[in-house]
């Protein structure tokens, strides 16, 4: 049995956990959070990949091969296009992970008995979504020619039976060898990013709080605008060289390329740090203790982590939750530096990135700014 003093110290810690409601549903919510999150999106399967399609052919041969990519499960025929070009600047992007070209005497090379070649590019910033795209696009042409030599016994002999009607040669652009340091360290340059200046912001005004410092600025004609701007102007800074740090180790150490301008990345990480700053000061507006701050920038890094395509491809997640996040910045920053680093492309080409972090940003910060007021809560 306990003895009364240890069962009173253990009542006095119900009754502080009972009084701090935030922090108890913070505990109480992570778990559900984690579940629900892991269950839906810890997933290493490869479905729905978005596929762009030139089809100079158009003939019932081409269609038939179409069809036996659209059933499979793998791949998502998300765009037809014109050009090869426009093939290009949709990988380039992002929107498509994967480019088919069929040529336009595809139908004629079938029908002959001859091999008809297929080109099927990969965008292989994603090794993972890569590969099993690879194995299964190679599959699915096997499958499919298959198919055709068969169908080919009965008219043209048995003699044709030996070549393949149809051979799918794959390409992969921007990391031919699939090395899975290109796709994470251009990853853990935003997710370090984002965890180091949330982390740091948002014990800023707290711990002012806690110290007793916050009467002194109360009574100066400080703006709140300009005393979130002072805390943010630091950690602006110094997540800038962390950012050059971790660029200069996975270049020399790693070998990850940079193939675009380093000004351009430089840019568009501020833009970035812009809205990571801002969730961090919002925190520290809305956290009584720099305890309370550290656990809500915690809750805030599940979905982040897990929503963002850091570890797990979003093709393979349910729609809702791929909606969701395009609400996560680090999803845009994501495409927006493993696109300058491996790919080399321009601000053009990430026209909705640059865009979605701007909003996030000027919304997270304008918020926190008007949170904060000069006054003793």
């Amino acid at each position: 049995m306990l003895n009364h003093r240890l069962r009173a110290l253990i009542r006095k810690e119900f009754i502080q956990i009972a009084r701090d409601p935030r922090t108890l549903y913070i505990i109480l919510a992570i778990p559900v959070i984690q579940i629900f999150l892991l269950g839906y999106t810890a997933t290493t399967d490869v479905r729905n990949v978005p596929l762009a399609v030139l089809d100079r052919s158009r003939g019932p041969a081409a269609r038939r091969l179409l069809d036996a990519y659209r059933a499979a499960d793998y791949f998502s025929l998300a765009y037809d296009v014109d050009s090869e070009p426009e093939l290009r600047t949709l990988i380039d992007n992002g929107r498509a992970r994967a480019g088919l070209i069929i040529p336009p005497d595809f139908e004629t090379l079938t029908q002959s008995g001859d091999t008809a070649e297929v080109a099927f590019i990969l965008d292989g910033s994603d090794p993972n979504v890569a590969s099993t795209s690879l194995a299964a696009a190679t599959l699915i042409g096997q499958a499919f020619s298959t198919r055709l030599a068969i169908e080919r016994l009965t008219p043209l002999g048995a003699a044709s039976a030996g070549s393949s009607p149809v051979e799918v040669r794959a390409r992969v652009w921007y990391n031919p060898d699939l090395e899975s340091a290109f796709f994470m360290i251009p990853a853990l340059i935003g997710m370090i990013l984002q965890l180091l200046t949330s982390m740091l912001t948002a014990t800023a005004i707290v711990r002012e709080r806690e110290r007793g410092t916050i009467e002194q600025l109360i009574v100066t004609p400080i703006r709140s605008g300009e005393l979130v701007l002072a805390k943010v102007i630091p950690y602006t800074l110094i997540a800038f060289l962390n950012t050059l740090e971790i660029l200069v180790i996975g270049t020399l150490w790693f070998g990850v390329p940079i193939r675009g301008g380093l000004g351009l990345l430089l840019l568009l990480s501020g833009l970035f740090l812009a809205g990571t700053l801002g969730v961090g000061l919002f925190v520290s507006t809305i956290a009584k203790t720099q305890q309370e701050a550290i656990m809500l920038v915690y809750f805030t890094m599940l979905p982040t982590i897990f929503l963002s395509g850091f570890f797990f491809p979003l093709a393979a997640m349910p729609p809702v939750l791929r909606a969701v996040s395009y609400a996560i910045p680090l999803r845009h920053y994501l495409i927006i530096i493993r696109s300058v680093l491996l790919k080399g492309v321009g601000a053009s080409a990430l026209t909705g990135e640059i865009v979605a972090l701007a909003i996030f940003g000027a919304v997270m910060l304008g918020a926190a700014a008007l949170r904060f007021r000069k006054r003793l809560d």
